[in-house]
């Protein structure tokens, strides 16, 4: 009895994330997608309407955010995207490095069409993506960003052997992808007892979901709950149970 009840609640789903393209101009040692000029794996606008759709039935989920890999590599597709999650009354966010702000009026010419659409434009920028942890690249984009009324900010991240201080307004690593594997010997030792709980996602309530071009549905980069190509987004919430999973 008490199972079946817990199968009745579905998990509460506040934000999806879509991976617009695994693709991305950079390879950066963190990145936990795996990202690169050779991945494969991209989303048609046939695909993010699916999925936008599935979202409003739930009536949980308030925000979508674009993402990649570097999303603006597939523009027709992501500006698609972005009016169509716009259209349905989403709040609307996009993950990108900026490598399209070579100067403001080229960046300005690159976000007008989101102009109003957008809620939140986040620039990635760091030693991992280019020669200085705020790129020109960057700046440019926030700038152009400002002009345009679109809220925008960076996203750095440190490097492993600043985990116990990271400086201003950066994130530590996270551990996942090309990051466990370029990044974790270089990383401070800490005693295996310690590691009680994930630090990062709370995989009983995560509030949000990143959907991948390929249907997989992750609740942490890399550990998928289901397939949104196979089966419905609400119905993969309700089958959902962190125990078993």
């Amino acid at each position: 009895m008490g199972s079946a009840a817990k199968k009745e609640e579905s998990m509460k789903l506040r934000g999806l994330h879509l991976l617009v393209t695994y693709q991305c101009n950079l390879e950066c040692d963190h990145c936990f997608v795996w990202g690169s000029p050779r991945q494969s794996g991209t989303m048609t606008i046939g695909t993010i309407r699916r999925a936008l759709d599935e979202a409003r039935e739930l009536g949980t989920v308030g925000s979508i955010f674009f993402e990649g890999g570097e999303p603006f590599l597939y523009y027709a597709t992501l500006l698609g995207g972005v009016r169509a999650a716009a259209g349905l009354g989403f709040k609307v966010g996009i993950v990108s490095n900026g490598y399209w702000a070579l100067d403001t009026q080229d960046a300005l010419e690159c976000l007008k069409p989101f102009r109003g659409l957008v809620q939140y434009l986040s620039i990635s920028t760091d030693l991992y993506h280019w020669e200085e942890n705020i790129s020109p690249l960057a700046k440019n984009a926030r700038r152009a960003a400002k002009e345009l009324d679109i809220p925008a900010g960076f996203i750095t991240i440190a490097q492993p052997e600043e985990a116990n201080d990271p400086p201003a307004s950066a994130s530590a690593v996270r551990y996942r992808g090309r990051a466990a594997q370029k990044l974790a010997h270089r990383a401070p030792g800490l005693p295996w007892s310690g590691f009680t709980e994930c630090p990062y996602e709370d995989l009983k309530e995560p509030g949000r979901l990143h959907l991948d071009p390929f249907g997989n549905l992750h609740i942490c980069q890399g550990i998928s709950v289901g397939n949104m190509f196979r089966v419905p987004l609400g119905e993969i919430l309700k089958q959902y149970d962190t125990d078993s999973n």
